[in-house]
């Protein structure tokens, strides 16, 4: 999700320093409404955050399929350049777990995907792969594809089916742009069929307001290309990140809208090879004069998955969820130092 932005980090940075007039100030109206009704943190909890230390923790979601996590992180720094670091995406989630991101021209073309590459292991699950079992999640049409269009025994089979996938993302950009969540994926690597649309819709009408801009952000999120969100900029974006055991490719639809009150960031994974069906990642950038220059940077990230039911999938989702905690942590602390330190 950008979603990932930093889910997948893995460096290290200077903890935050409480100062007196951070921990005397107190949130504003909105905010603070949200947190104690919706998030309902301990009083040390509260206390950590309002005194400049980024806060994480889970929120309510239903536990045989989603991983739901809010954080919230006080940033001495302008709201602009935060937001100029997002639209330059191919920096901004660049290096580390991050092996390829790439912006998607506007209209698509083939070259955007040149440097997709699948990686060996699923190569070798395609060999294998059936409507309804497959390691790797891909719709009916895709797998069909790849079976009839590529011979594995050939020389050239991984030339063959990497252009397939490519042709594969190409189309499936395509049509999200052209038909929005309708024309988005109906994974059949299991006997169930997962329905992206529904599961995106699903997660946007659970999650309580953040912003005022919320409701036209809703519409957008689900109404896309046949709902306009005006004052706002989009792009569409793909990265191959490793994540958890496999390299996994991802596409990403972002919109921003910058506004007096707050700036707002929000993201839908429009498809992933592995782990996830989809996720939605809300970022609400607020001003506080009474804190002084600065901004709240305050993360709502949901994402859908398999393998998260049964006795298994508690002991899986257990190590979701906290891993999800803290490499959210990780990335406010990232965040946080990378924006206030001196050029």
């Amino acid at each position: 999700m950008l979603a990932a932005v930093a889910l997948l980090m893995v460096v290290s940075a200077p903890a935050p320093v409480a100062t007196a007039q951070s921990a005397q100030a107190g949130l504003p109206r909105r905010l603070d409404s949200y947190v104690s009704n919706v998030v309902r943190p301990s009083a040390a909890e509260r206390r950590q955050l309002l005194g400049g230390e980024p806060f994480t923790t889970l929120l309510k979601a239903d536990p045989s399929k989603e991983v739901a996590v809010f954080g919230a992180v006080w940033i001495q720094a302008p709201i602009k350049a935060y937001v100029d670091k997002v639209k330059d995406i191919e920096n901004f989630e660049r290096g580390e777990a991050f092996r390829v991101t790439k912006l998607i021209s506007t209209p698509p073309r083939l070259e955007d995907f040149d440097r997709l590459l699948l990686p060996d292991e699923d190569l070798s699950d395609l060999r294998s792969c059936r409507v309804g079992d497959c390691e790797l999640k891909l719709g009916e049409r895709a797998l069909l594809a790849m079976r009839a269009e590529v011979d594995w025994d050939a020389p050239d089979a991984r030339v063959a089916a990497n252009a397939v996938m490519r042709r594969f993302a190409l189309d499936y950009v395509t049509g999200y742009l052209q038909g929005g969540n309708s024309r988005l994926a109906v994974y059949r690597d299991s006997a169930r069929p997962r329905f992206v649309a529904r599961e995106l819709q699903a997660m946007v009408n659970n999650m309580p307001s953040l912003t005022t801009y919320w409701p036209n952000i809703r519409r957008y999120l689900t109404g896309f290309p046949n709902v306009v969100l005006p004052d706002s900029t989009s792009f569409l974006y793909w990265q191959e990140a490793q994540f958890g055991l496999k390299p996994t490719v991802r596409i990403n639809h972002v919109v921003i809208r910058e506004g007096a009150e707050d700036t707002v960031i929000a993201s839908k994974l429009l498809y992933a090879s592995h782990y996830f069906w989809t996720a939605i990642e809300l970022r609400v950038l607020i001003p506080d004069p009474a804190r002084g220059p600065g901004f709240w940077l305050v993360t709502v990230g949901r994402s859908r998955s398999d393998g998260l039911s049964g006795f298994t999938g508690l002991l899986v989702r257990r190590r979701v969820q906290s891993e999800a905690v803290a490499t959210a942590l990780q990335t406010l602390r990232i965040t946080k130092a990378r924006l206030e330190s001196p050029r």
